[in-house]
């Protein structure tokens, strides 16, 4: 049986005097691949930081790998690699793609050694995983957004996590590469045995990727196989009337803006 990594029990996270995410009781197991869904302002970003150690619970526990991580110095963070939403890379900035990889070391090394020629392998090693190998010398700003996209994914795999964390990952690229990428990502929960956490507004695109869906709406609203989170009814009270169905019972939520 897997064993939970990431625990959290009955956690409220917020800042004082809002609540960002309210009573959130949930193990996220070993291996597993959990797509995290909600509307915007429902606590998805919290999560995230919540689960990279940037914000300790008001109230409850979270407990990650084995330890209770209420400081941003604890080692455990290396251990989960991070793809933040898609910012805009600036295409005359002098980074390499080697280069944009190798910043994945520092968070294993630490900010005081310097990256060595293992180092070098472990992120021509990422650049391999995500099929980028023949562009490490190629500036980061000449790519397309889905090479782009790949190369931070390649990055956060240059720290060895156990753990991949993915806010939004498909946003901003158009509808092929977010096929592509997806695929990538589940290609390297398969090959690599990482547990996977995905966070998308995407509905349809995700449920036949993932083993289980959080549906969160400021508290844990529902959690289980993608079928049963997905229900029109189940749906329909969180997203209220922004949720159109389809005859082919495609879910889509409308006007869904990104912040």
């Amino acid at each position: 049986m897997p064993k939970p990594i990431i625990t959290f029990q009955q956690a409220t996270f917020g800042f004082p005097g809002v609540i960002a995410l309210q009573d959130i009781s949930l193990d996220i197991l070993e291996g597993e691949y959990v797509g995290i869904i909600g509307p915007n302002g429902s606590g998805k970003t919290t999560l995230c930081r919540a689960m990279l150690g940037l914000m300790p619970p008001l109230k409850g526990t979270l407990q990650i790998f084995d330890c209770s991580c209420d400081e941003l110095r604890c080692h455990h963070r290396a251990r989960i690699g991070y793809l933040p939403q898609k910012g805009k890379i600036d295409q005359n900035f002098p980074i390499t793609v080697l280069e944009a990889v190798m910043m994945g070391r520092y968070g294993a090394l630490g900010l005081f050694r310097r990256p060595g020629k293992q180092d070098r392998q472990i992120a021509m090693d990422a650049l391999e995983n995500v099929g980028m190998q023949d562009h490490w010398n190629t500036p980061l700003g000449h790519l397309s957004g889905g090479q782009q996209q790949r190369v931070l994914i390649a990055r956060a795999l240059a720290q060895q996590p156990q753990v991949l964390l993915l806010d939004e990952p498909t946003t901003g690229i158009d509808i092929v590469t977010q096929h592509s990428v997806l695929d990538l990502i589940k290609r390297l929960h398969r090959d690599l045995g990482l547990t996977v956490l995905l966070v998308t507004h995407d509905l349809n695109m995700i449920r036949a990727h993932v083993d289980r869906l959080v549906l969160l709406k400021t508290t844990l609203f529902a959690a289980g196989p993608p079928d049963e989170v997905l229900k029109t009814d189940v749906l329909q009270q969180v997203y209220g009337k922004d949720l159109v169905v389809s005859e082919r019972d495609q879910v889509i939520v409308r006007d869904y803006h990104h912040h």
